[in-house]
């Protein structure tokens, strides 16, 4: 594909996202049978982080979800996210991780992290390993490619997580995050899961939802990576990733803020 036709692309997914999220949003009542069948809670914390220019109303359904399935969610309670110049943000999240902590009676805590929320749960998963049992991240672009200006702070967040399980969930038509960003190599205890969305309905896509609620749903210590069986197999893509040339390239086009 050359230059121009990319770019014609990624502006026709660009113009595309809100109408996009309004179908995923419509889309939750006809999949409610669907999501029914999402396999219930531990009772554990979860601890759920909106994105850029986002606040907890925008995870409001994803939190009304989990807490439906027994999970005690938790919204971040520190405003709009307006990104790393926040004032004193990681002490902040870590006040906020202990606050969550604490409240279960010191049992781990589990995160969500919508795009930069995703990258802040990398983040603490590093600063507070004992407190946190796993992270999902929803179009977060946390990998660096090759980017010689990356903060030591996103550097960080980069980085294989300390014994932790994490799934990255991700969308290769997302216009917001270039996927290949958003994404990690895969171990034992790492996974990418693909999912058909846009990136501003991430946190209102039926799928997105259902894997977030199969991901938590492992016991400590007993994680596994998600299985691709069944109606699996039609609802989550591959998640093959490429060279990680191609996470060069797109270490350019992040979008503003990201």
């Amino acid at each position: 594909m050359n230059t121009l036709q990319s770019s014609r692309s990624d502006r026709r997914l660009m113009l595309a996202e809100g109408p996009r999220a309004l179908s995923e949003i419509a889309s939750l009542m006809p999949a409610a049978p669907f999501l029914y069948q999402a396999p219930r809670g531990d009772g554990h914390p979860v601890l759920v982080l909106p994105g850029l220019g986002a606040s907890d109303t925008s995870t409001t359904v994803l939190r009304g979800f989990l807490s439906s399935l027994g999970y005690r969610t938790h919204p971040w309670n520190l405003g709009t996210n307006r990104g790393p110049s926040m004032p004193n943000l990681l002490t902040n999240l870590g006040q906020r991780l202990e606050e969550v902590f604490a409240a279960a009676g010191e049992r781990k805590v589990s995160f969500v992290g919508w795009s930069l929320g995703g990258v802040y749960a990398r983040l603490l998963a590093h600063h507070h390993p004992r407190k946190v049992r796993q992270v999902i991240t929803l179009g977060s672009p946390f990998a660096t490619g090759t980017r010689p200006a990356a903060s030591p702070a996103r550097l960080l967040a980069g980085e294989p997580l300390p014994d932790i399980p994490s799934t990255a969930v991700f969308s290769k038509t997302d216009a917001v995050v270039p996927w290949q960003l958003a994404t990690q190599q895969p171990t034992e205890i790492a996974e990418n899961v693909e999912v058909y969305a846009s990136h501003i309905g991430l946190g209102f896509n039926p799928a997105v939802l259902y894997a977030a609620a199969d991901r938590l749903a492992h016991s400590d210590g007993k994680w596994r990576p998600l299985q691709r069986t069944g109606w699996k197999r039609l609802v989550y893509g591959p998640a093959v990733l490429n060279s990680s040339e191609d996470r060069a390239n797109a270490s350019a086009t992040t979008a503003p803020g990201q």
